[in-house]
C-alpha cells in the first residue's frame, strides 16, 4: 500500500499555490462626487427617512455635512427635548472623567497641575515662568507686608507649598534624565 504523500508547505499559506487564480478582484465603491476617484466609504443619506445613500470620500463627506442642521426639522420643543435626552446620556460618562489627564500632555502629576493652576500658569510652563510667578505671589502675600492678614498668610503658605511641589518634581525629572 503506497504511503500518502505529505504536503511540503508545512502549513504556511504563502508556499501554497494560489487557489484564486480565476477570481476577480472585488469592485471598490468610488466616491459619488463627480470627478472624484477616491474610495467612497462614508455613507450619507440622500433624503430624510429614506434608505438611499450617497457614498463619499472623507473630504466630500465633510463638505456634504458642513451645512447639516441636526435640529432643523424639529420644532423648538422637540429640539429642547432631544438636547435634554442627549445630555442625560452624556452624564453617565462624567463619572469617569477623573481618569482623564485633563490639562497638559500627561507629563505632569495632578499635584503639579494644581500648583500651576495656583500660580495661574499653563500646564507647559517652564522653570523660569514658575520661579517668576512664585516670587510675584510671595511678594504680594508676604506676612511682613500684611502682618495681621490671615488670608494673605494662607496664600503665602500655599505658594510656598506649590513651589516645593514643582521644584521637587523638576529635580526628579532631572535625575531621571541624567541616570
Amino acid at each position: 500500500m503506497p504511503r500518502p504523500r505529505r504536503s511540503s508547505d508545512w502549513g504556511f499559506p504563502r508556499w501554497r499555490d494560489y487557489d484564486g487564480a480565476g477570481k476577480t478582484p472585488e469592485a471598490q465603491r468610488l466616491c459619488d462626487r463627480e470627478g472624484c476617484t477616491n474610495p467612497g466609504n462614508c455613507p450619507a443619506p440622500k433624503a430624510p427617512n429614506r434608505p438611499d445613500r450617497w457614498y463619499f470620500c472623507e473630504a466630500h463627506a465633510a463638505e456634504y455635512n458642513k451645512g447639516w442642521n441636526y435640529f432643523g426639522a424639529l420644532s423648538e420643543e422637540e429640539a429642547a427635548e432631544q438636547e435634554a435626552k442627549e445630555q442625560r446620556g452624556q452624564r453617565s460618562y462624567q463619572r469617569a472623567r477623573h481618569w482623564d489627564w485633563g490639562d497638559g500632555d500627561g507629563s505632569r502629576s495632578r499635584a503639579e497641575l494644581d500648583a500651576l493652576r495656583l500660580f495661574e500658569l499653563d500646564p507647559d510652563a517652564d522653570e523660569a515662568a514658575i520661579k517668576a510667578a512664585h516670587r510675584r505671589m510671595a511678594k504680594e502675600n508676604h506676612p511682613d507686608l500684611h502682618p495681621n492678614n490671615a488670608e494673605a498668610a494662607q496664600r503665602f503658605q500655599a505658594a510656598q507649598a506649590a513651589y516645593e511641589v514643582l521644584k521637587s518634581a523638576a529635580e526628579r525629572r532631572a535625575e531621571q534624565h541624567k541616570g
